[in-house]
């Protein structure tokens, strides 16, 4: 779970926001205009103090009224004017920074689906929520303010320094002192606000986790009565993600107090300086006047640098956190060319020399599955049989390439699975996980997702029959009836149900199913068997399985024992010439004999 801070000291600020623009290419006609916009309305800004500088020193020195009035009108149509500007930037920006925010939350989405299984392994879902709605907020914010007003407040300040010493440079010079003092500030600050963002961002990343545990395990917490424990981990969460936005707020005020404080003192020098000036008659007052409001037109631009800094600095933070995700590699169409015409022989499901280990497993741990060598004949259906943990989960996950092998090959009709895409390749292959997730939607979309766009009410029909799950007919609505989110609303047998229904409804060639019938009573479970062999005789099927009754649907079985497959057998073979199978099946204890159980069976 990527949730270390980054360190921010060695990343490019400007070269991290970069990788923005493919997505802000599309509406740069738009932003460049509200830029061009907002710097023209904020040097319209800086015409004010030329004009005042002309009342002072003519309308008002000739004690003209009728000036002084037309000096007021010019001051409020600018006024006016630099209000209509930053309104008209405003609306400019805000429908293609949504588009903005939009489109880069879709690419989000699109490349989630696509990632491997071993990255959702690794990372926590609250992580990539955080990642999909709070940081895509804050890079709309820096799109829409801080970005442009770095840009226009850079270009105000430069403006209105150069009016300042075009008025009198030796003031200018006095305004110009606490400059280096500035830049070496933020310089400081810029280093320990990203550092202070970062962290802030990957813990609200965790705080939003435990909030979608709890929900989802609202169950579990309530059975148990754990609300005191889950509600101490929240508060001890949040009590970090408080100290970390209280450092940043201190970082803030520190600077805010630096860049507001410099400025007010070079704005007093400079106006102790100018009244000696106008008063030994080397200034007159109108450009005292006119200095003194720029300098003061100019405190916004200066200090809203601290904030701005921020908001670049959480924006890159976020850029940062959002790349994360995107540089992931997706998993790939194919990755070995096709194997040419198959050989009979090689007909059905086949595992060559297969061997596995997760991908972020430690360095020098075994592999889960060592040389898998398995073959399951075209119409043919094999239980998968192991103690818990040896790994038959994990073996199954290797066929629809939810993992990569790494090494040794699978064949379906001896074509190798990496020269199929995984579209060809999961349109052949049908699975049933052990735990039935459901979605919210209807019953109905929930087991057609198995199927292809073409599917319709009579394969429906058809999977519900086959999995015995007629209960969805009685539902308020029927098949479109919500389900609600993980089908939480329905039993375990039900969603087990709806569930083994989704993997046949296509009709697929080669059924893998985890243990389909763990969470149905006795009776069900007799049903839906009887259903199930009618399905099975018309695919090749490899069924993990527990319990003798599930065993009895497989032609075969397979015995996975210590990541290998440690003998191969009808039941009845295995169960006579395997002790570890006999003890698996009879369910007896230490010192027991298996055999005692089967005959009382």
């Amino acid at each position: 779970m990527a949730t270390t801070p980054a360190p921010a000291q060695d990343r490019s600020v400007v070269r991290t926001l970069l990788r923005l623009w493919p997505y802000v290419r599309p509406v740069r006609a738009r932003l460049f205009t509200a830029a061009f916009v907002a710097i023209l309305a904020s040097c319209t800004g800086l015409v004010i103090p030329l004009v005042l500088k002309w009342i002072v020193d003519g309308p008002v020195a000739d004690r003209d009224p009728a000036g002084v009035w037309l000096g007021a009108l010019y001051l409020l149509l600018l006024g006016f004017a630099e209000a209509l500007l930053f309104g008209l930037r405003r609306w400019l920006v805000a429908r293609p920074l949504s588009h903005v925010e939009a489109s880069m939350r879709a690419a989000l989405y699109r490349h989630l689906q696509r990632l491997p299984v071993s990255f959702h392994d690794r990372w926590a879902s609250g992580q990539l929520l955080s990642r999909g709605t709070t940081d895509l907020s804050l890079l709309r914010m820096f799109l829409a303010f801080p970005l442009t007003f770095l840009l226009v407040n850079g270009v105000t300040i430069l403006v209105g320094v150069v009016i300042m010493l075009l008025q009198d440079w030796t003031l200018g010079l006095v305004i110009l002192g606490p400059a280096l003092p500035l830049m070496v500030t933020c310089v400081v600050f810029e280093k320990r606000y990203a550092e202070a963002a970062r962290r802030a961002q990957d813990q609200v990343g965790d705080l939003t986790t435990v909030v979608e545990e709890s929900v989802l395990g609202i169950r579990i917490i309530k059975g148990f009565g754990r609300h005191r424990s889950q509600a101490r981990a929240f508060r001890e969460l949040s009590r970090k993600l408080r100290g970390t936005e209280l450092r940043k707020a201190r970082l803030l005020a520190t600077i805010w107090g630096v860049i507001v404080t410099l400025p007010e003192v070079a704005i007093g020098a400079a106006l102790v300086v100018g009244v000696v000036q106008v008063a030994d008659g080397g200034l007159s007052a109108g450009t005292l006047v006119a200095f003194l409001s720029t300098a003061l037109a100019l405190r916004w631009p200066v200090e809203s640098i601290g904030f701005l800094l921020a908001m670049t600095q959480e924006a890159a933070t976020a850029t940062e956190r959002y790349f994360e995700v995107m540089d992931e590699k997706v998993e790939e169409a194919s990755t070995t060319p096709g194997g040419g015409p198959a050989p009979v022989q090689d007909k059905g499901l086949r595992f060559d020399g297969v061997t596995f280990r997760y991908p972020d497993a430690p360095p020098g741990t075994p592999p889960v599955l060592r040389d898998i060598d398995l073959h399951i004949r075209p119409g043919e259906s094999m239980a998968l049989v192991g103690a818990t943990g040896s790994g038959k989960t994990t073996l199954t996950a290797l066929i629809p390439r939810l993992y990569e092998v790494t090494s040794g090959r699978i064949t379906l009709d001896g074509v190798d699975i990496t020269a199929l895409s995984r579209e060809a390749l999961r349109a052949k292959v049908a699975v049933a996980f052990e735990e039935p997730t459901l979605f919210s939607a209807s019953v109905g979309d929930n087991v057609l997702m198995g199927a292809g766009d073409t599917a319709g009410p009579a394969e429906l029909e058809r999977a519900l029959a086959v999995a015995q799950a007629d209960f969805a007919h009685a539902l308020p609505q029927g098949t479109d009836t919500q389900v609600g989110e993980q089908g939480l609303s329905l039993s375990g047998g039900q969603r087990q149900r709806l569930a083994l229904a989704r993997a046949v409804v296509g009709q697929p060639e080669f059924l893998v199913l985890d243990d389909p019938l763990s969470a149905l009573d006795v009776h069900t479970e007799a049903a839906v068997e009887a259903a199930l062999r009618q399905v099975l005789a018309d695919t090749t099927a490899l069924i993990v399985a527990h319990r003798p009754s599930t065993v009895l649907l497989a032609d075969r079985v397979a015995l996975l024992f210590g990541g290998r497959i440690a003998a191969v057998g009808t039941h009845q073979e295995l169960l006579r010439t395997n002790a570890e199978y006999a003890h698996l099946m009879s369910g007896a204890q230490p010192g027991e004999e298996p055999g005692e159980q089967e005959d009382a069976r």
